[in-house]
């Protein structure tokens, strides 16, 4: 049985940050059940860093971890982590309350909103349906930006690798149990490690992993989600279009690699699955294309899906289990996973190795209690 300082269950952004972070202080294993890297969720993501979702703690943690997106170690990519777009947020009549809340709400944490008029949604985005009956407000950020997941995860895990680090896939868990003052772990090929400090980073299986290890689960929601590709008409040069999104979750559009992105903004309740589009979904996808748009969709040209984890607050959770020493949560991103990680991973970093609060995040309204799992148990 070989021993580490940690280990960290799950290859994901969550998972491959945290061990990016924890290998300046020991030795950090983490076992990835799949044949690579952020299978599931990371590499299923629209890949905006935007302040349209999540509460004002999500938001809070997008701040703190841009100026890792502007300026990330040297190093740490041969290629940006990310490019500068807009995010424009439209409504229809019965929508102007939910945009208006979120144009009271964003200004806390980025200086680059305003208010658009018809007349600027079509020029930002010429196929969008303005008017009666249609899309009548909006509001556009200069400041989001598009990620490079790839770049982020290949990045986090080289940097846990030079110092030390075992990153190992197809590592399907078969146990867990404590053992003394340590957690073992057996794989389904019969391969174990132990150490002190277990770090539940499953994604969507992350409330299996901690019934594995006889921990009490957090009550993990896993949801569905559909996104569709397909074609601008011929001659239609998409590139500069900006992210498209209701301002309540029913449709959402952008450009990729010269095609087009969308999804209803689906949430549908799943088991813990490697996600597939369903054809409801895929067909429901279109219709908001051409329901928002002038757009017609006459074939998708690729079709993902991929499940985001919640808990009863979509807040991402991180700390130890109030009920087994040495069992750390980091779970429930929920569609935050990528534009929260590198601050995450530094949280990650101060509670289990006792460290200070990263700077700053108090002010941003982010503190330990708003992301510890004892605030998920204190009613019950």
């Amino acid at each position: 049985m070989a021993t580490a300082d940690f280990i960290i269950i799950g290859g994901g952004i969550a998972g491959i940050s945290a061990a990016c972070r924890l290998a300046s202080h020991g030795k950090v294993v983490v076992l990835e059940a799949e044949d690579a890297l952020s299978y599931h969720s990371t590499g299923r993501s629209a890949a905006l860093s935007h302040y349209g979702i999540g509460n004002r703690t999500v938001r809070g943690l997008t701040v703190a971890s841009r100026r890792f997106f502007d300026r990330p170690p040297e190093g740490f990519s041969e290629v940006p982590l990310c490019r500068q777009t807009r995010a424009l947020y439209v409504a229809r009549e019965g929508m102007v309350d939910a945009l208006e809340q979120l144009f009271r709400e964003m200004p806390r944490f980025t200086s680059t909103i305003k208010r658009t008029s018809e007349d600027e949604i079509r020029a930002l985005c010429p196929v969008l349906k303005t008017g009666r009956q249609a899309i009548v407000a909006g509001i556009v950020d200069e400041g989001a930006i598009r990620l490079d997941p790839e770049a982020m995860v290949q990045g986090f895990a080289r940097g846990a690798k030079a110092k030390g680090g075992d990153i190992l896939t197809g590592q399907r868990i078969a146990s867990i149990a404590r053992e003394g003052d340590a957690w073992r772990v057996k794989t389904q090929a019969g391969e174990s490690w132990s150490a002190p400090v277990l770090v539940n980073a499953a994604g969507a299986w992350a409330d299996g992993v901690a019934a594995m290890a006889g921990v009490r689960p957090l009550g993990l929601t896993p949801l569905r989600r559909t996104i569709i590709y397909f074609d601008p008409p011929p001659g239609t040069n998409v590139a500069d279009w900006p992210f498209v999104k209701t301002a309540v979750d029913d449709f959402y559009m952008q450009p990729d690699a010269g095609r087009l992105m969308s999804s209803p903004v689906d949430e549908v309740a799943s088991d813990a699955c490697d996600a597939q589009p369903e054809d409801y979904d895929l067909a429901l996808a279109a219709a908001k294309v051409e329901d928002y748009t002038s757009l017609k969709v006459t074939r998708i040209a690729h079709r993902i899906a991929g499940l985001r984890s919640f808990v009863a607050d979509r807040v991402p959770t991180a700390g130890f289990a109030p009920d087994a020493p040495g069992f750390f949560w980091l779970a429930g991103q929920g569609g935050y996973g990528l534009q929260t990680a590198p601050i995450m991973a530094e949280i990650v970093e101060s509670l289990i190795t006792g460290g200070d609060w990263p700077s700053g995040l108090a002010a941003l309204g982010v503190t330990r209690a708003k992301i510890a799992p004892q605030r998920l148990f204190a009613n019950s």
